[in-house]
């Protein structure tokens, strides 16, 4: 089936009894026993497993075309989750201008023992030089967050097969409509579920979908259940519910923003946009053969320096000054403020996430605003 079909019927099953065509939400934390001690309805304990959960799980392993999934209660808890299966003195290769928060738990591990080196992936020489005996996982993201900068996903995994390694990949501004890293070699990918799949901006949740069960997946599945970093049943409902529309809300928001990229790059007060779509990209025919399309994120440097990006910000009339991405309403961010002291971002880059307004009403937001 394609996606679009996936989408809406993945992980749903009318209710026994009532037969409800949308699926309840079921809050109880515990769940009756059969007088022998088994367990008819197949659950025990909410943080175990939850009827929601399953349900949400199923859905994203087949959107991503994987074996099995696992829900979390953050896209960073699923990420810890991940790291946190390997073994003091392993080591991970992570991108130079990986997720703020991706470089925060690797560097928060670094006292329990796990080793991390970070490269610059847009060369894949980078990496195979960076792996040593102890390599035990490439972690990948393209397009990166906020530089949208892209990495060969069949060039690493090669890398990470001859290197005895595995390779795992953030999705999360791609989505499984655009790219399938496990198509790629990839061997588990990482969800955001807050963002794209959800879509509202009203959920909070993250996932890992796995290409093969396997020891790695029961080593997560354990850390996922016994510490207890699990989306409510609420949640899981909801990111279920905003999976059905996600291909025709990413394919509205790709479309919109290759078209608010190409204007921006006409634009004299504009230094720079980063979107892989542009046919100026250094990384758009990598890019082009690994994705369907471009994605609904684009990053830009204002310039003249942090004031000017600051004063851009300031003068948008639709798009919302706000963090996070992937939702119904346009947002801006100046990027460098909110990751802090150690940020990579250039202090005039602003990141831009195209919503579902109509691109010329966001275009022409932009163009008065540039009036600074």
């Amino acid at each position: 089936m394609k996606i679009e079909t996936r989408a809406v019927h993945a992980g749903r099953k009318p209710e026994p009894g009532t037969r409800d065509v949308t699926p309840a939400i079921h809050l109880s934390t515990t769940f009756q026993k059969a007088d022998d001690g088994s367990l008819p309805g197949g659950f025990l304990y909410s943080r175990a497993d939850n009827p929601n959960r399953v349900a949400l799980e199923e859905a994203l392993a087949s959107l991503e075309e994987g074996e099995t999934a696992l829900a979390f209660s953050s896209g960073n808890a699923a990420t810890l989750s991940l790291f946190r299966a390997f073994a003091p003195g392993d080591h991970i290769i992570a991108g130079d201008d990986v997720f703020y928060g991706t470089a925060i738990l690797l560097n928060s591990l670094a006292p329990w023992g796990l080793k991390h080196t970070l490269v610059d992936m847009r060369d894949p020489a980078n990496v195979e030089r960076a792996v040593t005996p102890a390599t035990r996982l490439i972690w990948v993201e393209t397009p990166s967050n906020p530089l949208l900068n892209i990495t060969d996903i069949g060039a690493i995994a090669a890398i990470a097969q001859k290197a005895n390694a595995l390779v795992a990949c953030d999705n999360t501004w791609a989505t499984p409509l655009l790219q399938l890293p496990l198509k790629l070699g990839a061997d588990v990918v990482m969800h955001s579920v807050t963002k794209y799949l959800s879509g509202h901006s009203d959920v909070l949740s993250g996932a890992l979908i796995f290409k093969q069960a396997d020891s790695l997946l029961e080593k997560v599945r354990n850390i996922q259940r016994e510490g207890g970093s699990v989306p409510s049943p609420f949640e899981c409902w909801l990111a279920l519910r905003g999976l059905q529309t996600f291909p025709y809300r990413v394919r509205a928001q790709s479309r919109s923003a290759q078209q608010i990229a190409e204007f921006l790059a006409d634009q004299p007060q504009i230094e720079a946009v980063h979107y892989p779509g542009l046919a100026s990209h250094p990384g758009h025919k990598i890019a082009a053969s690994q994705m369907s399309s471009f994605g609904g994120m684009l990053s830009i440097q204002v310039k003249g320096g942090q004031a000017e990006a600051f004063k851009l910000a300031a003068g948008v009339k639709i798009f919302t000054h706000a963090t996070s991405l992937g939702g119904p309403h346009s947002l801006i961010e100046h990027r460098a403020s909110v990751e802090g002291a150690n940020t990579r971002s250039p202090v005039n880059l602003l990141r831009l996430s195209i919503g579902l307004e109509h691109p010329d009403d966001l275009i022409e937001d932009l163009e008065q605003a540039l009036r600074f």
